[in-house]
């Protein structure tokens, strides 16, 4: 097997049994996971990314496939692409699309999305004026596979020379994407970035719909004021989609809201835990969810306390009510940069940490109620520092759970990829 520098800790891990321990079962878990502690084998995940790349993304489609997307430099723009993995191995790489007016940094990432016709939804941020954080969502669709998109269209129509961004994405129906984003309209302008939203109005949550000709349909506000720059996530609940995002008050508490559209509207916005953590600047650390059915996870970063801090927390009613978190991570050396997945067996995080000046890339997976963690370890140490990895992503295909980070190599960004799966 070919081996990268990065994957090391790999080879390390691969012939090691994790020990499992248990925990005491959170408060609003109705069932036990009877699912016995079973052993996973990590070894390197072949990408079909030859060039320096970063950004990735990774979803899974309804047939189990899994979809990679992320942007390269070209010239003086960048370019989209993305690649499927099925049955064992990828397909063709396809662009997306390719500009020279995008805004691309490490924790405003674009994502892809797979609607039950078959159609691909993708979407990326697109300068807007000449102040550093004025941009727009700019989103297409492709209905044969990848092969053509369409025009793009903005799904933010406000015009003004704003920050929108933070996008998270999901079903609405077999042939209508829903789109929520961070929106900067009440700002006041992009000149002063992040930290100078806090000398104007407040950024919002907003959501919409599109069908397959991009027509929009039911924007609404479901958040006032938020956090600026945290990523927002959404999983599909049996009682309809749930949104995750960090919440911020007149007080500067910011701390995990969720809100679900059930049909009808959306619900008015909750804390999943008042951790209370009073910060004065956004943290650019947002939160993770995952769904199966009405079982749920979340996970996220705080420093409530002055502790830095990983957090997992389980609703058994979609969303409606909490348990108290398991507490995964803590310590200076906890970065946060939390992704979660979820099926009816088991549930997985995965978080960056950095100690001693080295980052690394660390995973628990636990029964999906939580009643039990069954392993815990290191995905891999990363050459790269600070913001340059990115925020890295987890999914589960069919044969186990996929990684996918950013590193830095010769002062270039890679990509590099994980697999778990049964030890034989």
């Amino acid at each position: 097997m070919r081996l990268i520098p990065t994957l090391t800790p790999i080879l390390l891990l691969s012939t090691l049994a994790i020990a499992a321990c248990d925990r005491t079962p959170p408060a609003a878990a109705t069932t036990t996971s009877t699912v016995p502690a079973r052993p996973v084998q990590l070894t390197e995940w072949i990408l079909p990314v030859t060039t320096a790349a970063a950004q990735p993304d990774l979803v899974r489609a309804s047939d189990g496939s899994l979809l990679l997307s992320w942007i390269e430099a070209q010239g003086d723009g960048h370019a989209l692409k993305f690649a499927r993995y099925a049955d064992g191995a990828w397909g063709e790489v396809q662009p997306i699309a390719r500009g020279d007016d995008w805004f691309v940094n490490w924790a405003d990432t674009p994502h892809l999305a797979v609607t039950a016709d078959g159609a691909l939804w993708a979407h990326w941020l697109k300068k807007s004026a000449k102040a550093k954080y004025a941009y727009d969502v700019a989103m297409v669709r492709s209905g044969d596979g990848g092969v053509t998109w369409s025009t793009p269209v903005l799904v933010n129509d406000d015009g003004t020379p704003t920050e929108h961004g933070f996008v998270s994405m999901w079903p609405a129906a077999r042939d209508r994407i829903g789109i929520a984003w961070l929106d900067g309209r009440r700002t006041g302008g992009g000149e002063g970035g992040h930290e100078g939203h806090e000398d104007h109005g407040a950024m919002t949550l907003r959501a919409a719909t599109f069908d397959a000709g991009l027509g929009r349909a039911d924007e609404r506000e479901l958040d006032t004021m938020t956090c600026d720059c945290c990523q927002t996530d959404a999983a599909l609940t049996t009682r309809g989609p749930l949104l995750v995002y960090r919440d911020r008050t007149p007080d500067e508490i910011r701390d995990i809201a969720v809100t679900r559209f059930d049909g009808a509207a959306w619900t008015s916005p909750h804390v999943v835990h008042a951790d209370q953590w009073k910060m004065p600047a956004c943290p650019v650390n947002g939160p993770a969810v995952a769904a199966v059915a009405g079982n749920t996870v979340v996970g996220w970063y705080t420093v409530a306390g002055d502790q830095p801090t990983l957090r997992l927390a389980r609703s058994a009613d979609a969303g409606d009510t909490f348990a108290e978190p398991l507490m995964l991570d803590q310590g200076a050396h906890v970065q946060g940069r939390v992704d979660v997945a979820l099926d009816s067996d088991e549930a997985w995080v995965l978080w960056t940490r950095e100690d001693a000046g080295v980052q690394s890339l660390q995973f628990a997976r636990f029964a999906s109620d939580l009643s039990r963690e069954w392993q815990r370890g290191e995905v891999a140490k990363l050459q790269g520092r600070g913001r340059a990895t990115g925020v890295a992503q987890l999914a589960l295909g069919n044969d186990g759970a996929y990684v996918v980070w950013t590193d830095v190599v010769d002062g270039k960004p890679r990509l590099a990829g994980a697999r778990f799966g049964a030890a034989p």
